[in-house]
């Protein structure tokens, strides 16, 4: 029905910049909250930033002042802007939304994940 595909994790040096991009794609009416989500090994998956279908956003303590989320609602795409990252950011990062498709079924959805690793 609907899915959420991440992209554009790699491999930064520490200090450096990535930006990740996840699109919905599918039977969607309209998507309301999307968030970024991520989890290192051995860790819980945790909630980095998230923006409502109006803008309003939130971030994690430990990302506030180095990662931006945005969203483009036309294309149904959120981003994470992610600037001076250090080695604790290394996690696999998954995009979250909750949707509305067009059978009018609410509900959350996850994507598959991309791996950011951060050099040191």
């Amino acid at each position: 029905q609907v899915q959420l595909v991440e992209s554009g994790g790699g491999l930064v040096q520490p200090g450096g910049s990535l930006r990740l991009s996840c699109a919905a794609s599918g039977s969607i009416r309209s998507i309301n909250d999307m968030g970024w989500y991520r989890q290192a090994p051995g860790k819980q998956r945790e909630l980095v930033a998230s923006i409502t279908s109006g803008g309003s956003t939130k971030y994690a303590d430990s990302v506030k002042g180095r990662f931006t989320i945005s969203r483009d609602n036309a294309k149904n795409m959120v981003y994470l802007q992610m600037n001076s990252l250090k080695p604790e950011d290394m996690a696999a990062y998954y995009c979250r939304a909750q949707m509305l498709t067009t059978a009018w079924v609410l509900g959350g959805y996850w994507g598959q994940g991309t791996q950011v690793t951060v050099a040191s």
